[in-house]
């Protein structure tokens, strides 16, 4: 059975709406992950800091919801026939549990680089793996070319209303986890900008003095660069410990006006700060994040001063990290 189709004007409040509709339909395939107060991290800062725990999430990531909410929307015969999709693993990972949920097939375009983990746990999952190049923009087209050309759906890694409304489920847990309590500030990984847009949405629907602050590593701050030269440009991206956000934004992407819009502030975090904040997380919470997610409590010390004293939400996106990655951070 598929549900109903996104097919307002993409504004933050279509999105919101969205996503308050379709958060109890991922409940009957997601679990709800915690928010949970970082004492240590909240001392350090001098700021009430509160987790969003998305590395908990099935297949390790925020992505399991978009891609849940868009494949939700397909029929019978169209998951059958099967979808192809482009990623740098996350996205893959939540294409490939919503079908085995759901029932299909799927064929996932990555990067030649990507996470050796992340590909083992594609195949687990029956997807069919094409690896090709080392850049998601340049992916996305190739994926979405092939599945015009036989006919299949396409379900991008972020550029797609239904996509964004899944990850801003994550913002509709945070009001939830609230009750009704206040919140200050929210810090957010931002890659092609579907999580950063669909939780800005929603919290911003409801807390509209809430300050957004977007994370990019500065080796590959696409969105972050686009929205400063005030269009979608290409950037000279090098390899990161934030894998999870890598890749330049499709020419245009809805995400764009969204991040332009939504976006308070840019926080730009370089390699170093990115491996202290994963020990930090690994020593003081004892639990495992990737790069991304270590990208985001790296921005927020970035602004202790002006976070002290405030209530804070850290969305901590995933926890897809490689042994051999986890080393060299560590290290």
């Amino acid at each position: 059975m598929t549900e109903q189709i996104l097919t307002e004007p993409v504004t933050p409040a279509a999105i919101a709406g969205r996503s308050e509709q379709v958060a109890p339909l991922l409940r009957r395939h997601l679990p709800i992950t915690p928010f949970l107060r970082f004492e240590a991290f909240s001392e350090e800062l001098g700021a009430e800091v509160l987790v969003k725990c998305e590395h908990l999430q099935r297949t390790g990531s925020f992505k399991a919801r978009g891609s849940m909410a868009k494949i939700l929307t397909l029929s019978d015969q169209q998951r059958e026939r099967g979808v192809v999709t482009a990623s740098t693993g996350n996205h893959g990972l939540g294409v490939g549990n919503a079908l085995a949920a759901l029932g299909g097939r799927g064929i996932v375009y990555l990067p030649e680089n990507a996470s050796a983990s992340k590909v083992a746990a594609l195949r687990r999952l029956g997807l069919e793996i094409r690896a090709e190049g080392t850049d998601s923009g340049v992916l996305e087209p190739k994926a979405r070319a092939y599945a015009a050309e036989h006919g299949l759906v396409y379900v991008p890694p972020y550029n797609d209303p239904e996509i964004i409304a899944g990850q801003g489920t994550v913002g509709v847990e945070i009001l939830e986890q609230l009750a009704g309590g206040r919140l200050d500030a929210v810090v957010v990984a931002v890659g092609g900008g579907g999580l950063v847009s669909g939780v800005a949405s929603v919290l911003k629907r409801h807390c509209p003095d809430l300050r957004v602050y977007g994370a990019s590593p500065v080796r590959d701050s696409a969105m972050a660069s686009s929205v400063e030269a005030g269009e979608i440009v290409q950037v000279d991206a090098r390899a990161t410990l934030s894998d999870g956000t890598a890749g330049s934004v499709e020419p245009g992407s809805i995400t764009f006006e969204l991040c332009r819009e939504l976006v308070d502030d840019w926080i730009l975090v370089g390699e170093d700060a990115i491996s202290a904040a994963l020990r930090m997380v690994i020593d003081t919470e004892h639990q495992l994040i990737e790069g991304s997610a270590a990208m985001a409590f790296a921005a927020a010390r970035a602004r202790r001063t002006e976070l002290e004293g405030q209530r804070v939400a850290i969305v901590s996106c995933g926890g897809n990290i490689s042994a051999s990655t986890l080393v060299a951070a560590l290290a």
